[in-house]
């Protein structure tokens, strides 16, 4: 049987410290997105966590390696992008087991996690205990992955309240299931009007792994 969701689609925690932000993308690493992301976030002298897909951070090593050069982290997300509630409780160990292996064979020891979906159980929570990693929600999900535009998004954010000190902005560059896009060039758009609407509020870019407790 699946494992039982206890109810909420992922509470893990979903805000850094006051006078940060922290930009996070999912999906990844894409050869083509990726890499513009990255090239923005340099042109921006800006940081950032990407929540990797194992098999695509193993077939674009030196898309991890510029992660790092950058000072960005790396984050766990998944080897097969399933919900956990949907999964028997062999599978999801597996699953992350595998997938932690795949990225320590690229030299990498991810203290983040964030699920697929966002969707946390039981199950899940324990292995992050066993594997020391710390689970990740979102203050503000951009909804790249429906194709609206940079504008559309922003315009999103300023209905939600503007970007906040602590905010944790969910992004993805890469194509995940359910995508209704066929390119991430808007998210790129979107990274920098992010980026100068956090200069703007004199908040700094940041990584989850740097961030004291705060509560959800």
């Amino acid at each position: 049987m699946s494992v039982a969701n206890t109810g909420s689609e992922a509470r893990g925690r979903a805000r850094v410290s006051a006078d940060a932000i922290a930009l996070t993308f999912d999906d990844g690493p894409d050869p083509v997105w990726t890499a513009r992301i990255l090239e923005r976030l340099r042109r921006e002298d800006a940081i950032a966590t990407f929540f990797v897909v194992a098999p695509r951070a193993v077939a674009n090593p030196e898309l991890i390696e510029a992660m790092a050069a950058g000072g960005h982290e790396v984050g766990f997300h998944c080897v097969r992008h399933v919900r956990h509630s949907e999964r028997e409780e062999d599978e999801l160990r597996s699953d992350t087991e595998a997938g932690l292996e795949m990225l320590a064979s690229l030299g990498l020891r991810p203290s983040a996690w964030r699920a697929p979906w966002g969707d946390v159980t039981d199950l899940t929570r324990e292995l992050a205990g066993e594997h020391g990693l710390e689970l990740w929600n979102w203050s503000f999900d951009s909804h790249d992955w429906r194709g609206d535009s940079g504008e559309e998004m922003l315009e999103s954010l300023a209905m939600a309240g503007g970007l906040e000190d602590g905010a944790v902005v969910l992004m993805h560059d890469g194509l995940g299931p359910g995508a209704r896009r066929d390119g991430c060039a808007e998210t790129v758009r979107l990274t920098g009007a992010l980026l100068a609407a956090a200069r703007a509020a004199g908040l700094r870019p940041g990584l989850l792994s740097e961030s004291s407790p705060v509560a959800p």
